[in-house]
């Protein structure tokens, strides 16, 4: 049992950190390179949205229907997808205002905010997701190794979606990587501290829940965050190209994992 809780802990560890690698990414544009801005975030928002609706909602319609009739199982679904959108919103709402609509706020003010308001968003919800890895993957090795890849896959372009706005508000690298990397390590910390205070409650429904919750948080911080950034930032199609992108991405990930 040993083995497995600290197999099940490297694995979430791992998926979290592939924000490192998105992070990473931003040693590698230029900060008058707008268009790869607006790119990065809609190729982020492209992945958000892809495996909130293809992965993560049907997955939690499957997990609820072992306990559930398949009609309740629909519902508790879509209930928690948009509890998910209220608590993103509830982040929103409690932090300092950072809306492009601002226009007493700099360009650079601008992003900085959206980049710290996309970190600690990011850092909340993987701690749903964080915690779902773990549990899995004590359930089931397989499964669990299944949604670390996924995780891990859309963890890369949330992590350029933290470090792009963050280095082209302040041009350190540096300050960009580290917020970028600290949004994906609450997936373990989420694991260790759901894993704590709830194993005794982790049955049933708990799973569908999780799934449903995160997908929920994902499409607000791609619809209200994002997209409306990216394409404050972006010229002609280069927004849905990077949308594109990343629902490409993460759709041969899903199918080749």
């Amino acid at each position: 049992m040993e083995q497995n809780i600290c197999f099940a802990l490297v694995l979430t560890f791992l998926a979290g950190l592939a924000t490192a690698i998105g992070g990473f990414f931003a040693f590698f544009f230029k900060r008058e390179n707008l268009n790869a801005l607006a790119l990065g975030l809609g190729f982020s928002a492209g992945v958000m949205i892809y495996v909130s609706f293809m992965e993560l909602l049907p997955q939690a319609k499957e997990a609820l229907e072992q306990i559930y009739s398949a009609k309740a199982a629909e519902s508790f679904t879509i209930l928690f997808f948009f509890i998910g959108t209220l608590l993103a919103w509830l982040i929103d709402y409690f932090l300092p205002s950072h809306h492009l609509e601002n226009k007493s706020l700099n360009k650079e003010t601008k992003l900085h905010h959206i980049g710290l308001f996309t970190a600690v968003a990011l850092a909340i919800h993987n701690f749903p997701e964080g915690l779902t890895t773990f549990m899995a993957t004590l359930i089931n090795t397989t499964t669990g190794i299944s949604i670390a890849l996924a995780i891990a896959l859309h963890n890369i372009p949330e992590g350029i979606s933290v470090a792009l706005p963050i280095y082209h508000a302040t041009n350190n690298k540096k300050k960009a990587f580290f917020y970028a990397t600290l949004s994906g390590l609450a997936e373990p910390i989420g694991a260790i501290i759901g894993y704590l205070l709830l194993r005794n409650f982790l049955k049933g429904p708990a799973f569908g829940i999780s799934f449903a919750l995160t997908a929920g948080i994902m499409i607000y911080i791609s619809l209200d965050e994002l997209l409306p950034t990216a394409h404050e930032y972006g010229e002609g199609h280069k927004v849905i190209w990077g949308i594109l992108a990343g629902m490409l991405v993460m759709a041969l990930g899903l199918l080749l994992f």
